[in-house]
């Protein structure tokens, strides 16, 4: 099937569900979208005993979306731009020192966390799985994702202390993630014994300070440009694409192509340049463009994450696997939280219910998937780490994105 013809039709299968669910159903977008696509695939999968025919070309279809180079390639630029220009940088700014912390202490640390706990289980499973695949696991689910949390959070009521930090650190520890699991990777294929600490440390900082360098040049570009003229038609298709270009010059780089997103859509998300380089009109239209692009690539972004069930490998032992994997990840993202409020109260002032609201609002998603599923096949354990990240990640939105709002009202009485 051409280009063309997949991208029409998950466009068609978003908008018709999008109808659904805002007529009927009424959930959160993103929630309702997911919920959606899962059921049509699991009937699909249910429907090959009457007609396998249609269940097989379903398969080829999804089979033919590469869905770590739809989002990694393609849509995590636009959405994570979106995402950073419309957030409240002056909120960011009071909480930077807990964002900083949970973003890439907060990472690290449940990367090594979640690996171990995962490889000591998979093994009383019966699951022969490495270490260094266990710490891929371990970083491809630690960072909360921004493209869920973001529309989720704003419907929960949750306090606006913790929406910021929970927001602001979904922001940067997806593009640190990133970072730590592609330098786990490149270990993993050259072998523990073939690459030292000096060459993970120059990789590091080429892809994460370098990432950081690059969005706040790429930022300042689009800033004088932008100032340079008074026309909101070609500003728009200047921010886009500043973007698109912007995303891949950073792959070139070998920088972090989500963090520069992140810190150009902050920079010009700023009061202070938004305001000297647009007029209000041009302010409106790129405003309203991106808000358009986040809701178009959220929506076709989790009607993609529901259909992927029908190419995931099921056994007993991956299902035991993935329900461990759901308890495990919430219980290291609760330690590791508690533990990091613990170490810095005398800065971080926040009441004792937000280690709680952080874990549960902490929601991971496509980019998980995405990472899980750029596993080389060669590795072994792809089959099995992909299933249980697709576990956590449907727990993660479907049950606690549906609940949030819930644990919200019963814990401050709303």
């Amino acid at each position: 099937m051409h280009l063309f013809n997949v991208i029409t039709l998950l466009i068609v299968i978003s908008a018709a569900f999008g109808y659904i669910n805002i007529r009927f159903l009424r959930l959160p977008t993103t929630i309702g979208l997911m919920i959606m696509a899962l059921i049509f695939s699991l009937l699909l999968i249910l429907f090959q005993f009457i007609n396998p025919e249609w269940t097989l070309l379903a398969r080829e279809l999804v089979l033919e979306i590469d869905f770590t180079t739809v989002l990694m390639d393609v849509m995590l630029s636009f959405l994570l731009f979106a995402g950073a220009l419309h957030t409240d940088v002056g909120l960011l700014e009071k909480e930077k020192r807990s964002i900083g912390l949970f973003a890439l202490l907060g990472v690290l640390i449940s990367t090594f966390l979640i690996g171990s706990i995962t490889f000591y289980v998979s093994q009383l499973i019966g699951l022969e799985v490495g270490f260094v695949y266990c710490l891929l696991f371990g970083a491809l689910i630690s960072p909360t994702d921004p493209i869920a949390v973001l529309g989720i959070l704003k419907k929960s009521g949750i306090p606006k202390r913790i929406e910021v930090n929970i927001v602001g650190e979904s922001l940067f520890n997806d593009g640190v993630g990133v970072v730590i699991f592609f330098v786990i990777l490149e270990i993993a294929q050259m072998g523990v014994a073939n690459v030292t600490i000096g060459d993970v440390a120059i990789l590091f900082v080429q892809e994460a300070i370098g990432g950081v360098f690059f969005g706040l040049g790429l930022g300042f570009v689009m800033y004088r440009l932008l100032k340079s003229i008074d026309d909101y038609e070609v500003e728009v298709m200047i921010t886009l694409a500043m973007v698109m270009g912007g995303y891949y010059l950073a792959q070139q780089l070998h920088t972090s192509g989500p963090l520069a997103m992140v810190v150009a859509g902050l920079f010009m998300g700023s009061n202070g340049p938004k305001k000297a380089a647009m007029s209000d009109t041009t302010e409106l239209y790129i405003d309203k463009f991106w808000e358009l692009i986040d809701v178009l690539m959220n929506a076709v972004l989790f009607v993609l994450i529901g259909l992927e069930i029908l190419i995931i490998d099921f056994n007993n032992k991956y299902m035991l696997g993935g329900i461990i994997a759901i308890v495990v990840v919430l219980a290291a993202r609760y330690a590791v939280i508690k533990g990091l409020l613990m170490v810095s109260k005398k800065w971080i002032a926040v009441d004792r219910e937000a280690p709680l609201l952080m874990t549960w609002g902490g929601l991971r998603g496509g980019l998980s998937i995405a990472m899980a599923l750029s596993l080389p096949a060669s590795f072994e354990a792809k089959p099995y780490i992909v299933f249980i990240t697709y576990c956590v990640v449907m727990f993660s939105i479907i049950v606690q994105g549906l609940t949030l709002e819930r644990l919200v009202k019963r814990i401050y009485k709303v």
